[in-house]
């Protein structure tokens, strides 16, 4: 409970001395030069106490926002190896931009401010950020004020939570057209690196990630049965997808000349580490004369492949590893002759119309 003492200097101010002391927890104390205003800092540190709420205010006034983002560098971010460089170079600028002000002070208002900061930067590329780029940043802060809120004990509340999304453009579709498809590969298959043409074929016949299938080991291709799953996809769920054609012929061909010092099916050539093949792509592509595609386009294809020769959106999202259909939704149009055709045969076989 709290006590009031008044205390009188010698030069005859008078000033009220409150102490808070709960069972279980430290004590508090200020002091004031009104007694009314020492009662009622005593009446709410004691409420805070209790509902569990004052050392979080107390540590948003001890620590900044620097202080926050270096301990969740060091001790989380570690375990998320997947998101690791992209999310260190985004709480680096966080930290650039808002570091030094104590955590109590980092309000909704100043990260919206800091925000329209970050869509005025310019890209490497030469462009300003984008409303998904942004998004991805706020995102990244977003997790650090949770940490420090259920594990820190650093603050109270989530100031970016109280701020809504940029709205973001509608994802693009970026397929290859059948004479694209011909010249890149023509392009791949000519290209000096030992794996590029079999890691397009393998993206564009399943739709698979570049990482998904760069990181990829020989235990998990089963040759036999004509698959391979995937265990470092991105929701972190195993996915497994089919083999077959040219990704299988020259899949078993890579088997025949797999290295016994490393598991990794594309491995770097001295390293038993998985291989990169972007500048080779990039090559590959300019060759080719293709403009306004990227390898993550190979997935775009794939699945619009997929939609152009039937598959249902439940298969296409199963195919790329989505959980839900939000994202496939986009391919839905391509499918829209198949949807006739099944909508005619059924309209025939209950109708009888032609």
């Amino acid at each position: 409970m709290a006590t009031l003492r008044k205390r009188v200097s010698s030069s005859g101010d008078v000033s009220w001395m409150v102490r808070v002391r709960l069972k279980g927890h430290p004590p508090e104390a200020a002091t004031f030069k009104r007694k009314t205003d020492a009662k009622r800092w005593g009446e709410k540190t004691e409420a805070a106490i209790r509902e569990g709420r004052h050392f979080a205010t107390a540590e948003a006034k001890r620590h900044t926002a620097g202080e926050l983002i270096d301990r969740y560098t060091r001790e989380v971010l570690p375990r998320k190896p997947r998101s690791l460089k992209q999310q260190s170079n985004q709480l680096e600028w966080w930290k650039a931009h808002i570091g030094d002000y104590r955590l109590s002070d980092v309000t909704p208002a100043l990260i919206t401010e800091t925000r329209a900061a970050l869509l005025e930067t310019v890209t490497r590329e030469g462009t300003k950020f984008s409303a998904s780029n942004a998004n991805r940043y706020m995102s990244a802060l977003g997790h650090v004020f949770t940490v420090a809120i259920k594990e820190f004990q650093w603050a109270r509340t989530n100031p970016v939570q109280q701020i809504a999304k940029l709205k973001e453009p509608r994802g693009r579709i970026r397929f290859l057209s059948d004479d694209e498809r011909a010249r890149l590969l023509t392009e791949c298959k000519a290209d000096p690196h030992p794996h590029l043409y079999t890691v397009v074929i393998i993206a564009l016949s399943t739709g698979a990630r570049k990482n998904e299938i760069l990181s990829l080991r020989w235990p998990n291709v089963d040759l036999e049965r004509g698959a391979f799953t995937l265990h470092d996809t991105k929701n972190s769920e195993p996915r497994r997808l089919p083999l077959t054609g040219l990704a299988l012929d020259l899949m078993r061909e890579k088997s025949r000349l797999r290295r016994i010092d490393c598991d990794y099916v594309f491995a770097q050539k001295h390293k038993p580490k998985p291989c990169d093949i972007d500048r080779e792509f990039a090559r590959a592509r300019d060759r080719a004369g293709i403009e306004d595609f990227r390898f993550h386009d190979t997935r775009h294809s794939a699945a619009s492949y997929l939609a152009m020769n039937g598959a249902s959106l439940a298969e296409i999202a199963a195919t790329l590893g989505h959980k839900t259909l939000t994202m496939v939704a986009r391919y839905s149009h391509l499918s829209d002759d198949h949807i006739s055709d099944v909508v005619t045969r059924m309209n025939e076989q209950i109708l009888g119309e032609k």
